[in-house]
């Protein structure tokens, strides 16, 4: 796996905000409704903020979805958020927009926007979420989404920034390998569905902060959505210790937490786990004698 980043900053303190949303069908809706509480965010003095994983549409359906994207570049939702940026001074990440790859497939795609709305960073979707729940909840991502192959790093004046997306939480080595690209940061913005919520959302994100030692923002998808799915919500800011700093209900909402990156420094040398890491080879299984 590849990293890939933008530069080197230096850390300081600063406040971030999380958008957590209901994303429906319409995308000039969802667009409204998230530019609304993005708004919100910046007159609490926000510098940093993130929206979750689908922010501009929740369809799971291919011919709903593929009628209702386009590429990049002529995406209206990615222009609206990088005008907004721009007019509110602050850097943006919105968590996914899903845009045409190719070859019949969409990319789940985050977009990260500097103050003056450039594009910093993308980010795709690496872990497909291809899963049977049981009782007829079954979702197979990699049938309409191509998944990416390169782990992204992006530079901020605060500090280094790691990105992923919802389902990637569940691979551990992804953020070890941003964490040893100097990551201070990781967003994990998700759609996680209400049942692998309550059963593994709070131990994962808790468990990434404190295996990396970073801060943990994850923005989310909640409620039932026009669609009829149910996310489970509850958007998290946990600090590298593993202490939640601010975390929303189910409903739609702005979370803030102050974030200052001397804590990541602390919590690393309190235990230097990092920099213990070695090379594990194949297990060899043991055999009796």
């Amino acid at each position: 796996m590849s990293v890939a980043s933008t530069g080197v900053a230096a850390p300081a303190t600063f406040k971030a905000a999380l958008v957590q949303l209901r994303t429906g069908k319409s995308v000039d809706a969802n667009i409204e409704a998230a530019s609304r509480l993005i708004r919100q965010a910046a007159a609490q003095g926000a510098s940093f903020v993130a929206t979750p994983e689908t922010t501009s549409l929740m369809e799971l359906g291919a011919e709903r979805l593929f009628a209702n994207i386009v590429r990049e570049e002529d995406d209206r939702a990615l222009l609206a958020f990088r005008h907004l940026a721009a007019e509110l001074g602050l850097y943006l990440l919105i968590g996914s927009l899903a845009v045409l790859a190719g070859e019949g497939k969409a990319a789940n795609r985050s977009f990260l926007i500097g103050p003056d709305g450039r594009i910093l960073a993308r980010y795709d979707k690496i872990h497909m979420f291809d899963v049977d729940l049981g009782n007829g909840e079954a979702y197979r991502e990699s049938k309409n989404y191509q998944a990416g192959e390169v782990a992204v790093l992006a530079d901020l004046p605060f500090g280094r920034l790691g990105l992923s997306i919802c389902y990637d939480l569940r691979f551990p080595h992804l953020y070890r390998a941003l964490a040893h690209g100097g990551a201070d940061f990781l967003t994990v913005p998700s759609a996680f569905t209400q049942q692998t919520g309550a059963a593994h959302w709070h131990v994962l994100l808790r468990a990434r902060a404190i295996e990396t030692g970073c801060f943990v923002l994850a923005p989310a998808q909640g409620g039932t959505h026009e669609n009829g799915r149910e996310t489970f919500g509850h958007s998290m800011i946990i600090a590298p210790w593993g202490e939640v700093l601010a975390e929303a209900g189910t409903d739609p909402c702005v979370i803030l937490a102050d974030i200052d990156v001397a804590r990541v420094r602390e919590a690393r040398s309190r235990v230097p786990s990092l920099s213990h890491d070695r090379d594990i080879k194949e297990p060899v299984l043991s055999r009796p004698e």
